[in-house]
């Protein structure tokens, strides 16, 4: 890959990574470096010079048509035509490995994401988490990373509790059983609807699935845990997002590694006991209230249980730990590190990315609350409503630090306003001038109906106005293209750097407008069969990179539209 290869030679001489930049639109170039300013200061000369000695070594290169200065000490390069060719060339040949690392990184990642209680349906925000983690976990696989997908499920503790005493009340509701009429046997039944409990019609719903009264509070909690993680499944196999492994909280308290953890901590002095609770750290800590292990009654808290789960994370071989979680559990984050800390696992290898709320519109008017759902607005709700690649793209569309605003009634939009529908077109639309192609009947259409992928690489000559054959400078528009495309694999990289996939969507759609302003100006499909093949080189290019961007954000490439 062009870009790749570029920065392969400049690393050492400016003795660190190359990060190319986008120059500005009244600079005439491609690329441009700001290498020089940094490496005047470790070298201590003036960043013009030490821009001078760079560029009198990079000119030379076969790629390079022109390097120019400008001050304080950037580093503008133009690229010559025949290496975005030839780049195009290995795009077109081998289009799945167009991106991948030639050296990725060795490390074994671990990507954690939507992690929601089993006490009822997904919501819009933990779709978005959903979209996040999915995309950015087909994204490190497609650089060559190493990467495991996995939902933790909560399946133990007070949270789920609730869910079964909210369950047998719902159920007794149904049934006509009073409140004070408990099955045979049991001591539990709720007498009222238990406080803080789970509101939503989605508990009525679940309840309306048990055939009798079970015996004990414990089995419809189980039943709920079951039944809502059957439900989850589906709507994110719907969603199009797949896991490796679904690890359940209760693992961890059967295999008791809460308690191997807990006993480890006390070991090392990083616990005490106060009033009949464990607490993290040290006795003369003063914030106690986040602190706590086990309660007074025994209990591990969700505290205990990640330090154990992360632990296990780690002693399973991963060593970059990357956690998706909605924005209310930032207090988390520093918590678990501490607590990996002081199990002198690396806790540095652990990062969370916080997603912000999921603000959903119709026309710019916000959408009320479910009925259905009670306080939630579900994923289901949305996907029926706008359908999976709307659902995908437009959650990718913004960084996961920022709130974003996703309109139903655009998302349905069969136009350019839409940009998924946008993108999407492009490539239907490339498919369609390869069918029309088909139709011909010229020996040249033959030709390239036998061609391989290599063979429409080459230009080959293509006529001037007076038919006279050359190779002239190409076409503003396709310069245009050949360099978005070589773009590709520095916009992954983006998204990796930044952890999210919202690069990738602005670089299609800005891949969609260079393709309309290309095809607007210039026929595909001409009388001239070198310059036919070369721009369906083009277009597959084109063609090819929006496929596999779509497919990066588990998009569909519809060949027709």
């Amino acid at each position: 890959m062009l870009l790749e290869n570029l920065k392969k030679r400049i690393d050492p001489l400016i003795q660190g990574k190359t990060a190319f930049l986008r120059p500005p639109e009244h600079i005439h170039a491609d690329l441009a470096l700001n290498s020089p300013l940094a490496l005047a200061k470790l070298l201590g000369k003036k960043p013009a010079d030490v821009a001078g000695e760079l560029s009198k070594k990079i000119g030379s290169w076969p790629e390079i048509a022109q390097v120019e200065i400008t001050p304080p000490g950037f580093l503008n390069l133009r690229l010559k035509s025949e290496a975005l060719w030839e780049n195009l060339q290995t795009l077109v040949a081998h289009p799945q490995d167009y991106g991948r690392l030639s050296s990725p990184p060795t490390e074994k990642w671990m990507v954690e994401y939507v992690s929601a209680n089993p006490t009822g349906p997904l919501h819009v925000g933990h779709g978005r988490g959903a979209a996040l983690g999915d995309s950015m976990s087909r994204i490190l696989k497609h650089l060559g990373c190493c990467v495991h997908r996995e939902y933790y499920v909560n399946d133990v503790g007070r949270q789920v509790q609730k869910l079964g005493e909210s369950l047998a009340y719902r159920w007794g509701e149904l049934h006509g059983r009073p409140a004070d009429q408990k099955p045979k046997e049991w001591n539990e039944w709720p007498k009222a609807f238990p406080e803080d409990g789970y509101q939503g019609l989605y508990v009525t719903a679940s309840a309306e699935g048990i055939s009798g009264p079970f015996s004990n509070l414990l089995d419809y909690t189980q039943y709920g845990i079951q039944d809502f993680q059957v439900k989850i499944r589906k709507d994110l196999e719907d969603f199009g997002v797949t896991f490796d492994k679904w690890f359940f909280e209760s693992e961890l308290h059967k295999q008791g590694k809460i308690a191997e953890v807990l006993e480890e901590l006390k070991k090392r002095g990083k616990a005490y006991e106060k009033d009949g609770t464990l607490w993290f750290g040290t006795d003369k800590s003063e914030d106690d209230k986040e602190r706590v292990l086990v309660r007074a009654d025994g209990r591990p808290t969700y505290f205990a249980s990640d330090i154990a789960y992360h632990k296990d994370k780690f002693e399973r071989g991963f060593n970059k730990l990357v956690n998706i979680w909605g924005a209310d559990h930032h207090g988390y984050v520093a918590r678990v590190k501490a607590g990996l800390a002081a199990l002198d696992l690396p806790a540095q290898n652990f990062s969370v990315v916080l997603n912000q709320m999921v603000q959903l519109t119709r026309n710019g008017v916000p959408v009320k609350m479910s009925k259905r759902a009670g306080e939630i607005i579900t994923l289901r709700e949305v996907l029926d409503e706008a359908g999976k690649d709307a659902c995908r793209f437009f959650f990718a569309m913004r960084s996961p630090n920022s709130q974003l605003q996703f309109d139903l009634e655009l998302a349905k939009k069969q136009s350019q306003e839409n940009p998924v529908y946008y993108v999407q077109y492009v490539h239907a639309r490339i498919a369609s001038i390869f069918r029309e192609m088909e139709k011909k009947t010229s020996a040249e259409a033959q030709g390239l109906k036998k061609a391989t992928a290599a063979s429409l690489m080459h230009p080959g000559p293509r006529s001037t106005a007076k038919g006279a054959a050359a190779t002239p400078d190409l076409q503003p528009e396709e310069r245009q293209v050949l360099l978005h495309l070589a773009w590709f694999p520095e916009t992954l990289l983006a998204c990796l750097q930044e952890f999210s996939p919202h690069p990738l969507t602005s670089y299609l759609t800005e891949l969609a407008r260079f393709f309309h302003a290309f095809y607007e100006k210039h026929r595909v499909l001409t009388d001239d069969p070198a310059l036919m093949r070369s721009r369906l080189a083009l277009c597959r290019g084109i063609q090819q990179t929006i496929r596999t961007g779509l497919e990066l954000l588990g998009v569909s490439a519809p060949d027709r539209m």
